[in-house]
């Protein structure tokens, strides 16, 4: 049995929350079940029903606590003078590679469970995340192609978390050299260097 993830240590909640993931990441969110959820476990489906009525219920609650951080970043980005200064949106850009390295998880999820994602309630949440940070980091009013830059800078991040994941080097470097491209891009598109 593989892990899409090293286990969160703590309550129930959080081994519930992980397990469902790790099982949903193997067989896919819609072809699995409460009762294996339990199984897996080792509990009664009562013990998990008291904890979460249904799979919706587990995975908004792992959207919760996973995506905190990128909830905290854009009220702490909103109490800042606006428009964000190059230096701001760099500090934006790190505390979001900080972020998302603690959702690779979730979204391997949102990837490989794209029409459950679409069904479900979090799929339109995180929607509206990501275009509010790429409000915070666009330029107002530059052109299209520093635009494009902004909004990469941003993407390159989940490039790096999603598709480079597989390579030989160590997680936290290529989170560092996802994190250094993207400081580039939003650095031309403010034409200092």
């Amino acid at each position: 049995m593989s892990s899409s993830s090293p286990q969160r240590r703590g309550n129930t909640r959080q081994r519930i929350q992980d397990v469902a993931l790790e099982l949903f990441a193997e067989q896919g969110y819609e072809k699995t079940s409460l009762r294996e959820i339990a199984e897996r476990l080792e509990v009664t489906k009562a013990a998990l029903y008291y904890h979460f009525k249904t799979k919706e219920d587990i995975i908004i609650s792992l959207f919760e606590d996973l995506t905190r951080p990128i909830d905290e970043l854009i009220e702490w980005a909103d109490e800042q003078p606006q428009p964000l200064t190059l230096e701001m949106k760099k500090e934006v850009l790190r505390r979001y590679s900080e972020a998302v390295a603690g959702c690779v998880p979730l979204f391997r999820f949102m990837q490989e469970n794209q029409a459950t994602m679409r069904e479900l309630s979090i799929g339109e949440t995180m929607k509206q995340r990501l275009f509010r940070l790429v409000g915070l980091v666009r330029t107002e009013d530059g052109p299209l192609v520093d635009q494009v830059r902004c909004v990469s800078a941003l993407f390159t991040m989940h490039a790096g978390m999603m598709f480079l994941q597989h390579m030989d080097s160590d997680p936290e470097q290529t989170r560092q050299a996802a994190l250094e491209v993207a400081m580039d891009l939003i650095t031309q598109a403010h034409h200092e260097k």
